[in-house]
């Protein structure tokens, strides 16, 4: 028997730049459905509807569309544990295609083969996702196997006690992904003995540890109605999701205590300005990463803030371009040959974000040089950017956004995101518009209230003895440039 074309998304990256704008809350009638008026644009169209017991369904509907990608999206992750409970929401992805009341593992892995289609799921810290591209004829075999899994799932103590070891290993398959590393560390220093600094897997202690109890308590804790959006791209028209919905979601509760999707489910956290150095002088490069408080997705700052992000750049001494690019820390750091690669980043969470830049370099003697240089632009971002470079940043920035939706699973992923962290979806004309908008002023501003002057966290790894400590590369973030 072949395999069934069963994925599982190891770890959703942390960094991801989605579109992810401001709030409006729906309207949550007592009988019947309440159904928000569709969003109208020339070829998109996002239409939402709430059932009574607060699930809401969200599509974009593309009438020649051959296929469909079908997928519920989940208010709650990693964030949404404890210490000793972290790693749970990612060992349900696991146990997710293990077998229900209803189906096997193998019954459930014929199914999706036998239709052709492809049913993923992964893990963040503060969303989980489940979802699957199948052709249209197939949304309703789709949406009750994914109601089943949500559901139903047997979490058997022996699918238990298998996926132990699995997860160990992907564990130590992600603590060799030095990007990885850092930027767990970054999460746990910056945010530290909060919930958002904890890792998505968990501790190795908490994995071997986790029992079923544990695992049926995050789902009746967290997996409510009124936090999940069920959401269609392609070929499935909003009025059967929505029939869908009622027929196989109906069951779901809502939570005691409804709050508004995109609304805050915990305290804020504090931002720590300090530091986490691991020297491993075996490792030929150094892996630094610096970060200021971001923004939310909700804070008006956000698309300024990835124009912010835009103008610093990313760059790679191995891509033919990398002479060329538009960025000047780009250009400074290529002549002077003071890094690898770089990335700058800005990611946002429901009530706060890191915004910053990763640095690569195997000049570790001028890690010095580097840091400087780098914070010395994030200086300049308060006081001086230009007309040009910001025109430069926004076209990027619509080109990352806009071009990124590229078939049905990219817009469910895209619908999915947005509706569940700020409760509405931005289309991509609105996109365009509000990015279109933005002005040196706007960034400048945001440097001036997230970036200059600001306490920092500092994540590094590596062969890092040069690295400066932590109050010497504070008081760059003030630096003039010249």
């Amino acid at each position: 028997m072949a395999a069934a074309r069963i994925a599982r998304t190891k770890l959703a990256l942390s960094l991801r730049r989605a579109i992810y704008p401001s709030n409006r809350s729906g309207i949550l009638l007592p009988r019947g459905l309440a159904t928000a008026a569709p969003t109208l644009t020339p070829g998109v169209t996002t239409e939402t509807t709430t059932l009574r017991n607060g699930l809401t369904i969200a599509t974009e509907y593309s009438p020649y569309a051959q296929t469909a990608t079908c997928g519920v999206w989940i208010d709650a992750g990693s964030r949404a544990e404890t210490d000793r409970t972290n790693g749970v929401a990612h060992y349900l992805e696991h146990l997710a295609f293990k077998g229900t009341g209803k189906r096997t593992q193998e019954q459930l892995e014929l199914e999706v083969e036998n239709m052709g289609g492809h049913l993923n799921a992964y893990t963040s810290r503060e969303n989980t996702v489940y979802y699957a591209k199948s052709f249209k004829d197939d949304v309703p075999k789709v949406v009750e196997i994914l109601s089943d899994i949500i559901q139903n799932s047997k979490l058997e103590d022996d699918a238990i006690e298998r996926e132990r070891d699995v997860i160990i290993r992907e564990q130590q398959e992600v603590d060799r992904q030095l990007e990885e590393v850092v930027f767990d560390h970054l999460h746990a220093t910056a945010f530290q003995g909060q919930p958002l600094g904890r890792t998505i897997l968990g501790p190795k202690e908490n994995i071997l540890s986790i029992k079923r109890p544990d695992l049926v308590d995050y789902i009746n804790t967290n997996y409510k109605a009124d936090r999940m959006v069920l959401v269609g791209a392609g070929g499935v028209p909003h009025e059967q999701l929505v029939e869908l919905a009622e027929k196989h979601f109906s069951g779901l509760k809502p939570s005691d205590n409804q709050v508004a999707l995109g609304s805050p489910r915990s305290p804020r956290p504090d931002f720590v300005g300090s530091e986490v150095r691991m020297r491993d002088d075996t490792l030929p490069t150094a892996h630094i990463a610096i970060a200021v408080e971001g923004v939310s997705w909700k804070d008006p700052a956000y698309f300024p803030a990835l124009v912010a992000q835009a103008i610093v750049g990313n760059w790679d001494r191995t891509m033919g371009n990398a002479p060329h690019l538009g960025s000047k820390l780009s250009s400074f750091v290529h002549k002077h040959q003071l890094a690898n690669n770089f990335m700058s980043f800005s990611t946002s969470y429901s009530d706060t974000g890191l915004w910053g830049i990763y640095l690569v370099t195997e000049n570790v003697t001028k890690i010095d040089d580097l840091i400087h240089f780098a914070l010395r632009e994030w200086s300049r971002l308060a006081q001086s950017v230009t007309e040009s470079e910001v025109e430069r940043a926004k076209a990027q920035l619509k080109a990352s956004l806009l071009l990124s939706l590229d078939g049905t699973t990219a817009i469910a992923e895209d619908i999915g995101r947005q509706i569940v962290t700020t409760g509405r979806r931005m289309n991509p004309a609105e996109v365009e518009r509000v990015v279109g908008a933005i002005t040196e002023k706007d960034v400048m501003d945001f440097a001036q209230r997230k970036i200059w002057d600001q306490d920092i966290a500092i994540s590094a790894v590596g062969q890092i003895e040069a690295l400066f400590d932590y109050q010497r590369i504070r008081a760059d973030t003030t630096r003039m440039f010249s």
